[in-house]
């Protein structure tokens, strides 16, 4: 390729001390996708001596194709190295909001007061001694109860209790896990979700700890391997970090970037996504001690969970697990069943998947004081969601998530519990008799929703029946006047 600025005119001599005389060009422009002139091809002379034809035309024009699209690839291939450093920036500015600092490790991982030195510095023995004294053990906060309420713990002490279970599994020990990488992990797990009215860290560290209740109080852990059990309650720390309190359908209707990247349980995915990166980070990676098939099965079975929170997935799944609780019928001796189920995969993961649902709705079934408080936390964050509808979408949100509509919530939540949550927690007590408390708070919840709800339809009745009596009367008068 050569700028022909230089050779505007032609002279009859050599063009330089070499002796190279310019006879004959044959030049074409280099056009991108865009029908845009990005450069320019120029041949001069021949090797027989011959002017160009048009054969060298036609051959030319296939160069300048290909050189077109080269310089298209690299534009390209530029544009992609950018992105992917954006990314790289970006993910680091995440990580250093998210990653729990120097500082707040020594709120659960005092080193400095205790020994005068960082974590970092310290022997696997000397932290395990601190966090022994520092986590509130497995019955200060009833962590295997059905019942467990976070109203009275902090966030901090719910990041202990995310600990805690850990060192319950027995994981910790078996899989080689940094006790200072495990603080670091759960801690900013917690600082991952953002401080929104319902799907924040208290919802993250509660469908956790169901999880954990399910497999040790629930006895489900017996179909488990600590490997399996390492990813379920893993999982369900991570499985809402960074939701942003509108569901999958509001992503999409707003076009959110996150709709575009997912095709389907797209919310669903960005946890997954996030719970994945922060394992990628050397500091907070709890699998690093993990073998390669190991850390595969894990990461698969985080896959699994996570997205089996799309109830849309839960439907689907719902007549598989029926099968499976009847089949277990079929047994006499539990061992044998335990046995059987263990080395059945695809069925292991269909267990697991209703475990995510049942964790994901298990406020639903707590004591009616907790029960009642939640639910206005959700509705309180539907009713948000209700008004970015109104306001930035100008469409009428569904009556779950308008805020003047209410009134009907104790409606809601019963339709809610007929129509989803029974069917899961009373095939899981029928699975297991030690998850029947589940079942038997649901019932009670659903009999405390529907007194209040036959108590407004009664009042919304008389209302009806005073209006209608009212404009009767009113209608009698004016006929009375007329005559």
């Amino acid at each position: 390729i050569w700028c022909l600025s230089a050779c505007y005119f032609f002279k009859e001599g050599p063009l330089d001390e070499s002796g190279w005389t310019i006879k004959n060009v044959l030049s074409m422009p280099i056009v991108n996708k865009k029908e845009e002139i990005v450069g320019v091809v120029t041949f001069f002379n021949r090797k027989d001596g011959k002017p160009f034809d048009e054969q060298d035309e036609t051959l030319m024009e296939s160069l300048t194709q290909f050189l077109g699209w080269s310089v298209l690839n690299t534009d390209t291939y530029d544009k992609m190295n950018k992105l992917e450093n954006r990314k790289d920036i970006a993910q680091d500015m995440v990580l250093y909001h998210v990653k729990c600092d120097k500082d707040e490790i020594q709120e659960i991982l005092p080193t400095r007061e205790k020994l005068g030195k960082e974590p970092s510095e310290c022997e696997e023995e000397e932290l395990a001694s601190i966090l022994k004294e520092q986590l509130p053990g497995p019955t200060k906060f009833e962590i295997y109860e059905f019942r467990f309420s976070d109203f009275d713990c902090t966030e901090l002490e719910l990041v202990k209790c995310g600990i805690q279970m850990y060192y319950e599994l027995g994981v910790v020990k078996k899989f080689q896990i940094p006790q200072e990488v495990l603080v670091r992990f759960v801690y900013s797990v917690s600082k991952g979700y953002r401080k929104i009215t319902y799907h924040n860290w208290r919802h993250g560290f509660n469908v956790a700890q169901t999880m954990f209740t399910l497999l040790m109080t629930g006895k489900l852990k017996r179909y488990y391997t600590d490997l399996e059990a390492f990813a379920m309650v893993t999982a369900a720390l991570c499985h809402d970090i960074d939701h942003r309190g509108t569901n999958n359908l509001y992503q999409m209707k707003s076009q959110n970037p996150l709709a575009k990247l997912h095709g389907s349980s797209i919310l669903e995915r960005h946890h997954l996504d996030f719970g994945k990166f922060l394992l990628s980070e050397e500091s907070l990676n709890i699998c690093q001690n993990l073998n390669r098939r190991q850390h595969e099965h894990m990461i698969h079975l985080m896959d699994i969970a996570i997205i089996a929170t799309d109830l849309a997935l839960y439907f689907k799944k719902r007549t598989m697990f029926q099968k499976i609780v009847d089949e277990s019928k079929t047994y006499d001796n539990t061992t044998a069943w335990t046995d059987y189920l263990s080395l059945e995969t695809t069925k292991k993961e269909v267990v697991m998947a209703m475990m995510m649902t049942a964790c994901d709705l298990s406020a639903i079934t707590k004591p009616w004081e907790v029960q009642s408080k939640v639910a206005l936390l959700v509705a309180a964050e539907f009713w948000e969601q209700g008004d970015l509808e109104i306001s930035v979408l100008q469409q009428q949100p569904i009556p779950m998530m308008d805020r003047r509509k209410a009134a009907e919530l104790p409606k809601l939540q019963v339709g809610f519990i007929d129509f989803v949550c029974t069917f899961v927690y009373k095939e899981f007590s029928r699975f297991h008799e030690e998850i029947q408390p589940m079942l038997d708070g649901l019932l009670n919840n659903r009999n405390e929703w529907k007194t209040r709800a036959d108590e407004y339809d009664a009042k919304m009745k008389a209302l009806e029946e005073e209006k209608k009596k009212e404009e009767e009367k009113m209608a009698a008068q004016k006929g009375q006047k007329q005559q």
